[in-house]
């Protein structure tokens, strides 16, 4: 695996970033290495991203090229960290007015919405990260065959828990907000809750399978 990119952003901050594509392997890596970067002295805070690990420091205290020296050195010695995974079961609605895109994703792909839908069921997912809003998992695992890029004018509102394509990766809104991914469906699930503890469902590393409660054309 090729060493990272490491670049500041900004002052305080800076940017450990490996070369696409996104793969299981280099994000438990980076798992690994958010482990090293919390121990490292005048980190404020360490926010782990997709392909890519991002450090906030204290200035007085730090100076990047200490930093990124330590980071090298992460890295190099960085292995599969011990996490402890849940496994998530994800019931959704596809189709019809929870899922308005699954005819779109039927024809773009040209397989049947029975096909699709058996595909996104069968595949297991891992949480990559979490990002966009509070709860948002962005899932590694979906099946080459139903990539789709975003839709070319984003909606406006999408409801909260409607499951979704974007690229080569699919995920579940929390909340409701405006989003530019294919719905395929819905579930009741909620996963963003202030009052549990924590607060997301799912964590990165957990592993994540959807079931068709309904499937409507």
């Amino acid at each position: 695996m090729t060493t990272p990119r490491i670049h500041p952003l900004g002052d305080t901050a800076l940017v450990c970033e490996a070369a696409p594509p996104a793969t299981l392997d280099c994000q438990r890596r980076f798992w690994a290495l958010a482990e090293h970067a919390r121990l490292m002295p005048h980190v404020v805070e360490v926010v782990p991203g997709m392909n890519n690990l991002t450090i906030v420091f204290d200035p007085l205290e730090a100076d990047y090229e200490t930093l990124a020296a330590q980071l090298e050195t992460g890295w190099d010695a960085a292995g599969t960290p011990d996490m402890d995974s849940a496994q998530i079961e994800i019931p959704v609605r596809y189709g019809g007015a929870d899922g308005p895109d699954l005819a779109a994703l039927a024809k773009h792909t040209g397989l049947s919405v029975d096909e699709v839908v058996k595909r996104h069921t069968e595949a297991e997912y891992v949480v990559f990260f979490l990002g966009f809003q509070p709860g948002f998992a962005y899932l590694g695992g979906l099946d080459p065959a139903l990539a789709m890029p975003r839709r070319a004018e984003p909606r406006l509102e999408v409801p909260a828990g409607s499951v979704g394509i974007g690229g080569a990766q699919t995920g579940i809104y929390p909340a409701v907000s405006p989003g530019g991914w294919q719905l395929l469906g819905r579930t009741e699930l909620k996963l963003f809750d202030p009052a549990r503890n924590p607060p997301t469902l799912m964590q990165p590393g957990d592993r994540v399978r959807f079931t068709a409660l309904e499937v409507r054309a």
